[in-house]
């Protein structure tokens, strides 16, 4: 009988052996910072190096969470020598030692796709923080390093893995999946939000915003719908589940109505079909708070497959729709970077994915925030331009939709009107993006092979 073979035993055996995990972090920001804060609290890892181009800011995050002067080295080999860890602005380096695992944090989707290939070609696991990366070419990157023999998973910690762990417990205990999602802060005329305006929709105080600490972009994304959807994509591609073409709705509910929200509008839900991905969000339509929101929160919804187990919801205080045939298992919160571990050690240790995209079901595509003219150009994600919007791979790939991954930097060739739907066609693609673009062909060419 095999015993201790719990995630703890296998890190602190490690550690007993002098043979740490090796990590290399890139990306010194809020995430691998989190990360940072925890990482001397562990047996068995060692942060080798951490690449961030403003080497300031990632000894600032070293700082922050008290890492102490006497862990500090040099150089990358030196760090491995001495089990102390090394700042480099340069990342090239992570791939040309002798690393177990990278940690892609840099929230950059066409360099977060560069690095995971560096990782892949040089034998190390990959540990995708990036989700826009894995949202544009998740499916590609994860076919080539299946094939190399390396781990490529999203990052435990986020939603997108804490969510797809939910999935994957529904249907090992048997359950049929009839949605998985997140909830969100969430008003309807959030899409044309932008980055002279964002703060009107945030909590933050004023001090705050004028300090210059907060990106306006970057907090745009995260309201208009960009990255609910991104992060709702890459569960998608993992769990195997197609999203409705109207995009995500939204629909405020607090915790004990979401089975009742987020099943069949058959059944008296909101969703076109069972099997997809949805987000609540966590205020009314009028902007006021729901008592138990879901609010950071993760959830997955099944269906009941005969009247016993239905006899079952409605046994325990489960919060069974009014049919009594679906019902929710929900989680309040992501601890984000301070969780990241179970990643890391789950692809060194056990050789397995905490989520890793199974396929190209889902897609986030350039939806117009306003009429656009020819000539324009677009600025992608939290700008002024374009939000991301969900929708099915298979309808994004027939209509020719531009992912918003690439929608930055790209002169208009064609006006497009408020809603609509920014198309391939319609833009000069940066020739630059060679690398990515290559990656995200090969996505799209997995929901071809799949339909042969």
């Amino acid at each position: 009988m095999l015993t201790g073979m719990n995630l703890h035993h296998l890190l602190t055996a490690r550690e007993e052996a002098g043979r740490p995990i090796r990590i290399g972090l890139i990306g010194a920001g809020r995430f691998g910072t989190m990360y940072l804060a925890q990482a001397r609290n562990i047996p068995g890892v060692h942060v080798v190096a951490i690449a961030d181009i403003d080497v300031e800011r990632a000894k600032g995050a070293l700082a922050l969470v008290g890492w102490p002067e006497e862990a500090y080295a040099a150089d990358i080999p030196t760090a491995i020598a001495n089990r102390t860890t090394t700042i480099v602005s340069d990342s090239a380096g992570l791939f040309e030692h002798d690393l177990d695992v990278v940690v892609e944090a840099t929230g950059n989707p066409i360099v977060g796709i560069d690095h995971a290939l560096r990782a892949i070609e040089t034998g190390k696991h990959i540990v995708m923080v990036t989700v826009e990366a894995d949202a544009l070419a998740g499916p590609a990157l994860a076919r080539r390093a299946e094939r190399a023999g390396v781990v490529y998973s999203l990052a435990y910690g986020d939603q997108p893995a804490l969510i797809w762990e939910l999935v994957d417990w529904a249907r090992a205990s048997g359950f049929d999946v009839v949605c998985a999602g997140k909830g969100a802060k969430y008003l309807e005329h959030y899409h044309a939000m932008n980055p002279d305006n964002v703060w009107e929709h945030w909590e933050f105080s004023k001090e705050l915003t004028d300090s210059g600490q907060l990106n306006p972009f970057m907090h745009t994304s995260f309201r208009d719908g960009t990255k609910a959807a991104i992060e709702m994509a890459a569960v998608a591609n993992a769990a195997k589940l197609v999203p409705s073409d109207r995009g995500l709705t939204f629909t405020p509910g607090d915790i004990e109505h979401i089975a009742s929200i987020q099943s069949p509008r058959s059944a008296g839900g909101v969703l076109d079909h069972e099997g997809t991905v949805d987000v609540m969000s966590s205020v009314t339509r009028n902007g006021e708070w729901i008592p138990f929101n879901t609010q950071e929160g993760v959830y997955v919804v099944v269906k009941a497959a005969n009247p016993y187990v239905a006899s079952c919801f409605a046994e325990y205080p489960w919060h069974p729709d009014p049919s009594g045939q679906y019902a929710a298992l929900f989680r309040p919160y992501h601890y984000v970077g301070l969780e990241l571990n179970i990643s890391i050690a789950n692809a060194v240790l056990r050789g397995v994915a905490t989520g890793a995209p199974a396929g190209f079901y889902a897609d986030v595509v350039a939806c117009a925030k306003k009429d656009l003219e020819a000539g324009e150009t677009l600025d992608g994600e939290g700008g002024f331009t374009v939000w991301g919007k969900l929708i099915s791979a298979e309808t994004s790939v027939a209509r020719g939709a531009l992912p918003v991954a690439l929608a930055h930097h790209v002169p208009l060739l064609n006006a497009v009107p408020e809603g609509g739907i920014v198309r391939w066609e319609d833009v000069r693609v940066d020739e630059s993006l060679e690398t990515a673009i290559a990656l995200r062909r090969e996505t799209e060419a997995l929901l071809t092979a799949a339909a042969v």
